[in-house]
């Protein structure tokens, strides 16, 4: 009976481990760097995130790509119309399983992982591996960052025309086409 007890309240403490989480947006970054003219580099962001990680550990993130911020309105919207061509693609997704992740995290409040997670951006879908620092703030808080910056080529999403189509708008001599992206994710219980 004491070993039936004992084994119950191993099981219901690892399924309270992998509670559904949600994403903060209001202490969440998602930022991004373009460079044009081969020198002037430019922070934008993205102001509506969401997300969560399920009880089974599967993370599902969502990028609203028409709250792209860069500061400046009409490249705001020539960014959503002409690269993210957000009437077709209005979100980014981002998908993972991060189950043996917080799994490891029961023993330590910080962890760095390398996960794999499949990004849909632009109607196409590619695998890209990416290294991040997790730290369990409090019993009911993750935060997840980028360990290392997370490099999105714009001819693997067939976003090549676009940039050009931003580059010939703006009229720049070039616009880089390989983008470093970084971010710190929020996930409350």
């Amino acid at each position: 009976m004491l070993k039936s007890l004992f084994s119950i309240a191993l099981l219901a403490t690892s399924f309270s481990s992998l509670a559904a989480w949600q994403l903060q947006n209001d202490s969440s970054k998602l930022s991004f760097v373009s460079v044009k003219k081969d020198t002037i580099g430019e922070v934008h962001h993205f102001k509506t995130l969401s997300g969560t990680i399920a009880d089974d550990g599967k993370l599902s993130l969502e990028i609203d790509l028409t709250s792209v911020e860069t500061n400046i309105p009409i490249r705001n919207e020539r960014m959503q119309s002409m690269l993210f061509n957000t009437k077709a693609f209005p979100k980014l997704t981002l998908s993972a399983d991060v189950s043996k992740e917080l799994a490891a995290m029961k023993n330590a409040p910080t962890h760095v992982f390398s996960v794999p997670a499949t990004l849909s951006l632009n109607g196409i879908e590619k695998t890209l591996s990416i290294e991040v620092f997790v730290a369990r703030t409090s019993q009911d808080d993750l935060l997840v960052s980028a360990m290392t910056p997370v490099v999105i080529n714009a001819s693997d999403f067939n976003l090549d025309t676009g940039v050009a189509a931003l580059q010939k708008v703006a009229g720049l001599p070039n616009i880089a086409r390989a983008v470093p992206v970084t971010f710190v994710l929020h996930f409350a219980k």
